[in-house]
């Protein structure tokens, strides 16, 4: 493969050597990652009481720990990540902004709003710990409409100004305004349903109840599922939508297809993780950075495993091995995200100035 700049993705061979190793490489520190997840923690825990467990001869304390929590937010750690990063490759593609994902340009706003409604806006038995499997659908699906909301709002602005900074601003906007109006709901809501609200507002992957986790589940795997039928979708529209158009790609197809997949991920992890910023904008570029290449075919694998990898490693910082104290997961995923954002913004000045 070429050095120092992605490969065109006619040049590009999908099974290089270059490209199978990557591969091997993510896929291997996926496993490390959450196996390291279910290994570390407030409680010591070895590798064989793991094994034991998975084999079927371990009971007690340590099958609860391993079966009922950290086997569960290991697992959410992995929908989420890839969630997220695949939300975002999208948003970067289809907007044409490397700035953009779903935390940047309001989408996640979006969602928080929509779960602020159901949480804020109805009575106590609408707290995330009391829903049933009928509510968390209610949850999930308020969700995705705001999230769906702002999407429409950004792409219909984008339609019409093609100025990246411009449309970064206006999503920044957007999601300002949105935090006004969650913020006088909570101005006006009892003190139990605040409280409930601001503990979700830290972002959590440890405490989703098992019929939330197969909500996430079915909801992510599906937005995997559609991601996975896009990828050729944003291949020709990288190539320019009159360029599609002129191949036979329906654009209005297109879109709904990447609004409804974009919407239904960021939506999914924001209504029992609450809003997790920065994964969706790094992990785009760091897979482009290691595999060298425009190419969705290959981002979007390769966005999946890195997500997850990444969101895993943030998962075990949170922790804190070994102290007993638990860190905001929003917190640790700015702290890896942001130097990423700075290094964009930067190689982008250093590109334009030539």
């Amino acid at each position: 493969m070429k050095e120092g700049k992605l490969v065109h993705i006619a040049d590009v061979r999908l099974f290089s050597r270059e490209t199978t190793l990557a591969f091997l490489v993510l896929a291997v520190l996926l496993i490390i990652f959450f196996m390291l997840d279910i290994l570390l923690g407030s409680v010591s825990i070895k590798l064989t009481d793991i094994l034991n467990v998975f084999t079927g001869n371990s009971t007690g304390e340590i099958d609860t720990i391993i079966l009922k929590f950290r086997l569960p937010k290991a697992i959410t750690a992995t929908f989420v990540g890839i969630a997220l990063s695949l939300s975002g490759l999208q948003m970067q593609t289809v907007f044409r902004n490397p700035m953009a994902g779903p935390y940047v340009l309001g989408v996640s706003s979006g969602a928080s709003l929509g779960v602020a409604i159901v949480i804020l806006g109805f009575s106590t038995s609408f707290m995330p710990s009391n829903l049933n499997i009928l509510g968390n659908w209610m949850l999930v699906i308020s969700a995705w409409v705001g999230a769906a909301a702002v999407m429409l709002l950004i792409m219909s602005i984008s339609a019409k100004i093609k100025d990246i900074l411009v449309i970064l601003i206006i999503g920044i906007m957007i999601a300002s305004g949105l935090s006004a109006v969650v913020s006088i709901m909570q101005y006006f809501s009892s003190e139990t349903m605040l409280k409930s609200y601001v503990l979700w507002t830290m972002g959590s992957l440890g405490n989703l109840s098992a019929d939330q986790l197969k909500v996430l589940a079915v909801s992510v795997s599906s937005g995997v599922f559609l991601s996975l039928f896009s990828m050729k979708l944003l291949n020709a529209l990288l190539l320019g939508e009159t360029y599609a158009a002129s191949i036979g790609l329906n654009i209005r197809f297109a879109r709904f297809v990447i609004f409804a997949c974009t919407s239904i991920l960021a939506g999914s992890v924001t209504a029992f993780c609450g809003p997790i910023g920065f994964i969706g904008i790094a992990v785009p570029h760091i897979v482009r950075n290691i595999f060298r290449t425009s190419d969705l075919r290959i981002l979007t694998p390769g966005s999946i495993i890195a997500g997850a990898t990444l969101m895993l490693a943030s998962d075990i910082i949170s922790q804190l091995p070994g102290t007993g104290m638990i860190l905001p997961i929003n917190s640790v995923t700015s702290l890896i995200g942001i130097p990423v954002v700075i290094w964009v913004i930067l190689k982008q000045r250093v590109t334009h100035s030539y």
